[in-house]
């Protein structure tokens, strides 16, 4: 029984030693990660074209067509991948939107909204919100964007190249 109480007076003062300034490994450099800032001024960029529209898989039950066009794709300073999608209903209607998503807090916004005359409208709302993305009927996409695409295993990918060979294999190759 001694024994087992000298190995618990060495814990607690290794442990005390441990959280000593006077500790040789102790990292007085550490500072606290600043606080994540979206970039500011995001604007659209070119209108989408057929050609540069890539098809991707949302699930066995969506009755739209999406697409990504893949020259929108792009990765920001900030870490936020934004690209422009494309929603082709089966009634024949088509919409257009400039989006971005923070695959660290598994959200995406909406920017703009395009025009039948290819120009865009930007978001209304005076302050544009993240919003979450959820894996539910509505915004069902954005969910298998965020998994299969743009945010593999949670971190966003590095590149747009990345994104875009995602896009053609039909899945990015680290994604769960």
């Amino acid at each position: 029984m001694k024994l087992w109480a000298v190995f618990v007076l060495a814990g607690v003062a290794g442990s005390a030693t441990a959280q000593s300034p006077i500790f040789p490994g102790y990292n007085t450099s550490y500072r606290e990660a600043e606080p994540w800032q979206e970039q500011q001024e995001v604007e659209p960029p070119a209108f989408p074209k057929q050609e540069n529209l890539r098809e991707f898989y949302v699930s066995a039950v969506a009755t739209n067509t999406y697409l990504i066009d893949a020259s929108t794709l792009v990765v920001g300073a900030d870490g936020v991948v934004r690209y422009v999608l494309v929603v082709q209903t089966s009634g024949g209607a088509t919409n257009v939107s400039f989006e971005g998503m923070h695959c660290k807090e598994l959200k995406w916004k909406h920017y703009a909204t395009g025009r039948s005359d290819g120009t865009w409208t930007k978001s209304r709302a005076t302050r544009i919100e993240w919003r979450p993305i959820e894996n539910k009927p509505v915004n069902r996409h954005h969910a298998a964007l965020s998994r299969d695409f743009f945010c593999p295993l949670g971190n966003a990918i590095s590149t747009a190249d990345e994104g875009r060979n995602a896009l053609r294999l039909g899945k990015h190759p680290n994604s769960s």
